[in-house]
Formats: C-alpha cells, sequence, structure tokens
C-alpha cells in the first residue's frame, strides 16, 4: 500500500469530544477485510492495515420506490452546490449554513463540436470542474474534510498536495476559520504556487516529488508537532474522498437521473475513480437511478502511468513509478487507490490507457477550440485518452460519454505556451493588417 496507510489514529482530537455529528455516516469500514470503527480522524485498519471508508446507515425506506421519489424531491429542491447531497454524504444536516466555499454543481457541456472531431456519434459531455472556486474538483473533497475537521476538534488544516489541492485547502481554511499549512514539491507549476499562497496560510515546498511530500506528511502526523493538524488527504482521507461522489451524483442528475454509458476519469491517486464508481453504485442501491451496465475508463500520463503499466500487463499489483510529465495534479507515482482501480476498471468492462506529454497538449488544445474549454492538463490527459481509446476501438462512440476536466488551464500555462500566442503583431493600421494576410 502507499505512504498514506499508516495504522495510527491522528494527533489532536479530544478523548472527551462530544458524540461526532456526521450525518448518515455510522462509522468507517475496511476496504480489505471489513472490520468496522467508530468515526474518528483514522485511515487505515488496525489489524490488517487496509484503507478505510466511510459506512453508512441511511433511513429505512429509502431505498424503496417512494422513498426513492422523497429523496429525489428533496436533492432537486436543495442548494446549487454538493450540499445538495448532504444526505449522502458523512456531513451534518445543517451543513450548508455554515462557512464553506460551496463548491459543486458545475456545467455538464454538451459536446457536439468535440465529439465532431473525435468521431462520436453518440452523446458527448465534459463534466467541466474548472468551475469550483479554486478552479478544480479538489474544493469537493476538500469540503467534506472541513466537516470532519470541524466534528474531530482539529485547529490546522493540511495536505500533502500536486497543486490544487494545496490551494483549496488554503481557501477553505480561510473560508472556514482554520490555519492551514500545506505542503507542495519544490518545483510546482508557478500558477499552483500562486494560487496556493495568496489566502494567507503557509506553503512549504519540499524537495523531492510527491510522494516524497506525503512520506514528509505521515512523519509529521505521528509527531507532537502534528498535533490539532487535520491532514484532508492522510488522516482525514476516509471523510475527504467522499467528495468525489458528488461527481457522480451530479452526472446523474445532470442527465435526467440516468447513468452514463461510459466515462472517462483522470487517476492521480485513484480516489476519485474509486469514489465515483461508489456514489454510482449508491444511486443504484438508493433507486434514485437505473441499475444498467456502465464503463469506467481510466486516464493518466506517459510519464506517470504505474496504473495503466499494471493493467496493460494483467497485474494486481501496482508497481511505483518516478514520475516524469507535464501532467503534475496526477504525478503520484506510488498511487494509494490503484489496485481498486484495476478492479473497477476490470469489472465494469473498461480500460486504463495513457498518453504522452505531446498528446496532452494536443487533447487541450482539441477541447479549447472545439468547446471552449481551457483544461489544465489533466484534462489535457483525459481527453487525450478518450481519443486514444476510441481510435483503438475500447470506447464505443455509439454509447453516451462523460468525459471529466478536473481543472483550469490557467493554472498550467507553461504546458502550451509555446503553441498559443500572439498571430501576428502589426501596426495599427488596415494596410498592415491586410499585409498580414488577415483579413
Amino acid at each position: 500500500m502507499a505512504a498514506q496507510t499508516v495504522a495510527t489514529p491522528a494527533a489532536g482530537a479530544s478523548a472527551a469530544a462530544p458524540a461526532v455529528d456526521l450525518g448518515p455516516a455510522a462509522g468507517l469500514s475496511c476496504r480489505e477485510c471489513g472490520t468496522r470503527f467508530e468515526l474518528g480522524p483514522i485511515f487505515a485498519c488496525v489489524e490488517c492495515f487496509g484503507p478505510l471508508e466511510v459506512a453508512y446507515a441511511f433511513p429505512a425506506g429509502t431505498g424503496s420506490p417512494e422513498g426513492a421519489e422523497a429523496l429525489r424531491a428533496a436533492i432537486e429542491a436543495g442548494p446549487n452546490n454538493i450540499w445538495r447531497y448532504a444526505p449522502l454524504l458523512p456531513v451534518p444536516a445543517d451543513v450548508a449554513a455554515k462557512p464553506s466555499l460551496n463548491p459543486g454543481f458545475t456545467k455538464l457541456v454538451d459536446a457536439e463540436n468535440l465529439a465532431k472531431e473525435l468521431g462520436v456519434t453518440g452523446k458527448l459531455y465534459v463534466k467541466d470542474d474548472s468551475g469550483n472556486p479554486t478552479h478544480s474538483f479538489k474544493d469537493r473533497v476538500v469540503a467534506i474534510a472541513v466537516e470532519a475537521a470541524r466534528a474531530f476538534g482539529f485547529t490546522t488544516l493540511s495536505c500533502s498536495s500536486t497543486g490544487n489541492l494545496a490551494g483549496a485547502v488554503g481557501a477553505a481554511a480561510a473560508r472556514a476559520g482554520f490555519r492551514s499549512c500545506v505542503f507542495i514539491p519544490h518545483d510546482l507549476e508557478q500558477g499552483k504556487v500562486v494560487m496556493a499562497g495568496v489566502y494567507g496560510g503557509d506553503l512549504v515546498g519540499i524537495e523531492g516529488n510527491y510522494d516524497d511530500v506525503n512520506r514528509f506528511c505521515s512523519e509529521l502526523i505521528g509527531d507532537p508537532l502534528g498535533e490539532g493538524w487535520g491532514f484532508v488527504n492522510v488522516n482525514l482521507r476516509p471523510y475527504y474522498g467522499e467528495g468525489s461522489k458528488t461527481l457522480a451524483y451530479e452526472i446523474c442528475e445532470q442527465l435526467g437521473w440516468q447513468l452514463p454509458d461510459q466515462i472517462v476519469i483522470p487517476i492521480a491517486s485513484g480516489s476519485q475513480l474509486t469514489k465515483i464508481d461508489k456514489g454510482l453504485q449508491e444511486l443504484i442501491g438508493l433507486g434514485l437511478v437505473e441499475d444498467k451496465p456502465y464503463k469506467i475508463f481510466g486516464a493518466q500520463a506517459e510519464g506517470c502511468s504505474p496504473v495503466s503499466t499494471a493493467f496493460k500487463a494483467g497485474h494486481d499489483v501496482v508497481r511505483p513509478q518516478k514520475p516524469n510529465t507535464i501532467a503534475k495534479s496526477l504525478a503520484i507515482g506510488n498511487p494509494a487507490d490503484g489496485p481498486y482501480v484495476l478492479d473497477i476498471a476490470r469489472r465494469t468492462g473498461g480500460y486504463v490507457e495513457d498518453v504522452t506529454d505531446e498528446q496532452v497538449v494536443e487533447a487541450i488544445g482539441i477541447l479549447a477550440r472545439t468547446e471552449g474549454i481551457f483544461a489544465e492538463t489533466a484534462g489535457g490527459v483525459t481527453v487525450g485518452v478518450t481519443k486514444k481509446l476510441i481510435e483503438s476501438g475500447r470506447l464505443d462512440p455509439a454509447l453516451t460519454t462523460v468525459v471529466l476536466n478536473t481543472g483550469d488551464g490557467l493554472k498550467t500555462l507553461e504546458a502550451v505556451a509555446a503553441d498559443s500566442g500572439q498571430t501576428a503583431t502589426i501596426r495599427p493600421s488596415l494596410d498592415a493588417f491586410r499585409a498580414a494576410g488577415l483579413a
């Protein structure tokens, strides 16, 4: 397992704390052995070191036709953010009244132009999460982690980050009244560094890659220096991960409460993909959508493709790699949820593919000129992989497909700067304009 799975409770939560109110969350369950734990800032099973995830106790009758209809109506009447799904998340019922960035309910773009470009004859959609408050999907997961941090009495929010998460934690902490101190690799894109630092918290660069940063954070959790700290993607990871389910909820609601046939998801740690699958399964179990087959495809950059490599080789173990790609937000060489991504891709009949950095840049351009969406490099990975999957025949172009764009291209300008600039520089005259051949 990856460095996150250290079987020690985090320091900082008081033993005399009142009962935790996280809505329908009933406890934590080990994904490997099924051992149950009370809600708390723990993230790995003390029995087998497997990862923990939130288990729920939904009200009796929730899954009946009548219960499903009532729940669907309640969701549709809710706020236009992730808190409309509060009954399905580990958050208190009054969460919408608390200080929050209120992320979510981003656009599901009907991408007709992109469909023509890629040869898609069915419906193609882009779930564009660049519209979140700090312009990435990380606002979703951090919003859930903040509620857990409140419940457990933490005073400082922290994380190990490849960039987007650092900004999301800094912004959410500022809004919610927490101190923040986040850790990043020292060589991140400048746009992400500036965005993470502007919120007034501490931003610490670590010499090394993301996996080095993550190991450091795991050490800090076990040290007295980390007392009172909630690391959103380490000791709060079970709650944090649940935020990605809201992508599944929104996609299905925006499709008229229907499952997509195919969905292409970028892979960093793999948590987003596994939680989207969990969200789809919950919607089926609660009767909110009709059960039908769907395929999940994972997307990686060739320069950091441990899951894709394992999938293609037929392996169940994901061997770590040293990242070397422009898609730095996906540059996690030892992905914690990698084995579970393999299981989901195989179970659903999907695939895990990778693309070169050159293909990433090309795909960013394709999405921009067809749909007016400027994606960061992770979005270039998903669009590039979608193109490759169609060309290889692994993705059916006649089915309804959703592609995720998880962040804004303004954060990764370096990737496309060389190919995106002024078409011409002219004198302010019509003759000069004509001479440039632009008329």
